[in-house]
């Protein structure tokens, strides 16, 4: 993997530097302390869930569906990446993650497509509902 790829994050949910969710307040502030906003971005072939206190966002094959959120240049992507990997509860090699930290093609609201490390749900959420605009603040 080359480097430039593994400092972007597409995050879509509680740490969006515009939410104001009490979940994730502490993650959301050190993100931002940590990266630099590249502004509204939008993950193709995604459904995006509303769990409750918090979103996820499944990969599908359907190339009508999206998911928007934010997408940051971390300044220092394996420090972050730890302390995210806990916030998500993503433990490497694990069978019962919740989610996977997986590289995807994120577009930015300008057109330009990066990619970028993203939380993904591992498999269809059992409780929640699909959020079918692929905007958490909308629900």
């Amino acid at each position: 993997m080359n480097d430039d790829r593994a400092r972007y994050l597409f995050v879509y949910g509680t740490l969006m530097s515009g939410v104001r969710s009490a979940l994730g307040t502490e993650e959301r502030l050190r993100l931002a302390r940590e990266s630099d906003s590249l502004g509204p971005a939008s993950l193709p072939q995604a459904q995006l869930f509303d769990l409750g206190d918090y979103p996820g966002a499944l990969a599908v094959d359907d190339v009508d569906t999206i998911v928007h959120g934010e997408l940051v240049l971390m300044s220092k992507p394996q420090a972050s990446l730890l302390w995210l990997d806990e916030y998500e509860g993503f433990v490497h090699g694990a069978d019962d993650n919740e989610y996977d930290r997986i590289v995807r093609q994120v577009r930015l609201a300008g057109g330009e497509t990066l990619d970028a490390w993203a939380y993904m749900l591992r498999r269809a959420p059992e409780r929640g509902r699909r959020v079918v605009s692929g905007r958490w603040g909308s629900r």
